[in-house]
C-alpha cells in the first residue's frame, strides 16, 4: 500500500502538477474540492480516474475535520487560497478568510484528528513585499504589500506556531513566482503568452499591461512541486525558500515571448495604468541554497525554456480552437 496524500487546491496549477508527481510515486491522492457549481477541472481532466475527490472548504472547519477522519491521509498539502494578488485588493476580507484563517482551520483539524499527519503550507515570496535585502532567504524580514501577502504571512506564522506548540510535522515552502501553461489567464505571464498567440494568429493587435519594470524570480511550477514533496520526506519540519535565484522584468518576459512568435513586443504592448497595483513589489529574487543543501533540490527549467514552453502551448491551443 502506498501513502495517501490530501491536496487542497488540486484543481489549480500547482495542485495538478503535484497530483501527477504523487501518482507517479505510487500515492493514493485525495483532492479537496469546494461544493460549487463553478468548479473547474480543466487542469486535472486527465487525472479524474486516478484521484479521489472529497468535499471541503477552508472556510468551514467541520468539513476539514470530516475529510481528515474519512480519508486518513498521511500527508496534507495546503495549496488552496485566493491566490490572485490584484483581486486581494478588491476582496481583502475573503482573501483573509481563505488564505489566512483557512490555514488555522486546517491545522487545527489535523491537531484534533491525527497529529502524525505531515503538513505542507504554500507560503509565498509576496510575504517579502517591500524587500529588506536582496536576495531573500528564510530569515529575511517580511513586509507584505498586498492583502494577499499579509494573509500569506499569517498562514506562514500560524504554521510555525502549530509546529512549535503541538509538535506537528508542518513545513512551509516560500515559493517565488512559478508559472506554466496551466497558469490562469489573470496572471501576467499567461496573459502575455496568450496575448502573443492571439496577435500572432490575427485574433488581436495589442496587449495591455501594467508595470513593465517590475522584476520577479520566475520558475516552472512542475519543478517546484517536487520541492514540496521533498519537504515532507524530511525527518524534521522546516521552512524553505524555493526559487531560481534569477530575476527578470516583465519587459524581458515580453521580449522573449513575442520573439518566440517572430514579433517585436514594442509594436503591440500598451502600458495601461489600470493594471498597476496600489502598492508594487519591485524586486523579488530568492536564494534557494538551503533547499539545495537540505532537500537536494534545484530548478531544472530555465527562464527562456519556461517562456517558450508557455508561448508554444498557447499558440497550439489557439490554432486548434481556430481550426474547429
Amino acid at each position: 500500500m502506498g501513502k495517501r496524500a490530501l491536496i487542497t487546491g488540486i484543481t489549480g496549477q500547482d495542485g495538478s502538477y503535484l497530483a501527477e508527481l504523487l501518482l507517479e510515486k505510487g500515492y493514493d491522492v485525495v483532492g479537496m474540492v469546494r461544493r460549487s457549481s463553478t468548479v473547474n477541472f480543466e487542469r486535472i481532466t486527465h487525472l479524474m480516474d486516478d484521484v479521489e475527490f472529497a468535499p471541503g472548504d477552508l472556510i468551514d472547519q467541520m468539513s476539514m475535520v470530516e475529510m481528515l477522519q474519512q480519508h486518513r491521509p498521511e500527508e496534507v498539502y495546503n495549496l488552496a487560497a485566493q491566490s490572485f494578488v490584484q483581486t486581494s485588493f478588491s476582496q481583502p476580507v475573503l482573501t483573509g478568510e481563505t488564505t489566512a484563517l483557512g490555514v488555522t482551520r486546517l491545522l487545527d483539524a489535523i491537531r484534533m484528528v491525527d497529529e502524525s499527519i505531515r503538513y505542507y503550507q504554500a507560503s509565498s515570496s509576496e510575504m517579502f513585499g517591500k524587500v529588506h535585502e536582496v536576495p531573500q532567504t528564510e530569515t529575511t524580514p517580511f513586509h507584505p504589500r498586498s492583502p494577499y501577502g499579509v494573509a500569506k504571512v499569517y498562514g506562514h506564522w500560524i504554521t510555525i506556531n502549530y509546529r512549535e506548540s503541538y509538535d506537528l510535522h508542518a513545513s512551509s515552502g516560500i515559493l517565488f513566482n512559478h508559472e506554466s501553461p496551466r497558469r490562469g489567464l489573470e496572471f501576467v505571464t499567461r496573459k502575455i503568452t496568450h496575448g502573443v498567440a492571439q496577435i500572432a494568429l490575427g485574433q488581436a493587435t495589442e496587449l495591455r499591461l501594467g508595470n513593465l519594470d517590475a522584476k520577479r524570480d520566475w520558475g516552472f511550477a512542475g519543478d517546484y512541486v517536487d520541492a514540496m514533496w521533498r519537504m515532507l520526506q524530511q525527518e524534521s519540519p522546516d521552512d524553505f525558500v524555493i526559487c531560481t535565484g534569477e530575476t527578470h522584468s516583465v519587459r524581458e518576459f515580453c521580449e522573449l515571448a513575442f520573439g518566440r512568435a517572430g514579433l517585436n513586443y514594442e509594436d503591440h504592448v500598451v502600458v495601461d495604468e489600470r493594471f498597476f497595483r496600489p502598492a508594487e513589489v519591485d524586486l523579488l529574487v530568492g536564494d534557494a541554497a538551503k533547499a539545495e543543501a537540505v532537500l537536494g533540490w534545484k530548478p531544472k527549467t530555465t527562464f527562456t525554456d519556461l517562456v517558450e514552453m508557455m508561448v508554444d502551448h498557447d499558440l497550439e491551443s489557439l490554432e486548434r480552437q481556430i481550426s474547429r
